[in-house]
């Protein structure tokens, strides 16, 4: 992505922040169309700016209420000897178990849950390894903020079953790692992982 595109994204950002606070706190009827208006000009220039369809960047940009906060991914770096646990999507390609963060959880309630729904396995937090903004480590563009926290995690029991989200488990060395969905889990975040599972003294990366 070119600085210009970045300045774009990032203002079709601003944009919207402000217009859905607009719209959750102003009374006045013609205030709550001008910032309709702000907000469906940034959804038009996010749309330009990325290959999504117009519809579809309403669908993820537009759709909320209430002050604007970046979304919640939580991923479990889980390991066994010196290899790292990985979940097959459906289109072949691997990440650290994970997702997006249910509202009535906390960040590790929800690290645990996913463990267990994707790669079929229970587990204990034992550190926050890293916060991280996921668009300083990601070329897609995201129509909203992502704040991405990896939990080293420990296993205690349960086995992979096949489900909606995953197709199989494995475990990598960090020099024959799978293909990567890179926008949920790239080589970089595994480095960390790997890092903080040998550092007992590891203190938590944030950004």
């Amino acid at each position: 992505m070119s600085k210009s595109e970045d300045i774009v994204i990032n203002w079709a950002r601003r944009l919207q922040s402000l217009a859905q606070a607009g719209l959750t706190y102003s009374k006045e009827k013609f205030e709550l169309e001008r910032y309709q208006e702000i907000r469906d000009i940034a959804a038009d220039m996010m749309a330009y700016k990325s290959d999504l369809p117009l519809a579809k960047v309403k669908d993820l940009f537009c759709n909320e209420t209430g002050y604007q906060t970046p979304k919640i991914d939580t991923r479990a770096a889980v390991f066994q000897a010196d290899k790292i646990l990985l979940v097959q999507e459906s289109d072949g390609r691997w990440a650290l178990p994970g997702g997006w963060c249910e509202a009535e959880l906390s960040t590790m309630e929800n690290c645990i849950k996913e463990a267990k729904e994707e790669a079929g396995i229970d587990v204990t937090v034992e550190k926050v390894i890293a916060l991280q903004d996921l668009q300083k480590h990601s070329s897609k563009i995201f129509p909203y903020g992502v704040l991405k926290v990896f939990f080293l995690c420990h296993k205690t029991g349960g086995h992979f079953q096949a489900n909606s989200e995953t197709i199989a488990t494995d475990y990598f060395s960090l020099d024959n790692l799978p293909p990567l969905s890179v926008n949920k889990t790239c080589v970089e975040q595994i480095k960390l992982c790997f890092e903080a599972q040998a550092d007992k003294n590891w203190q938590t990366r944030f950004e």
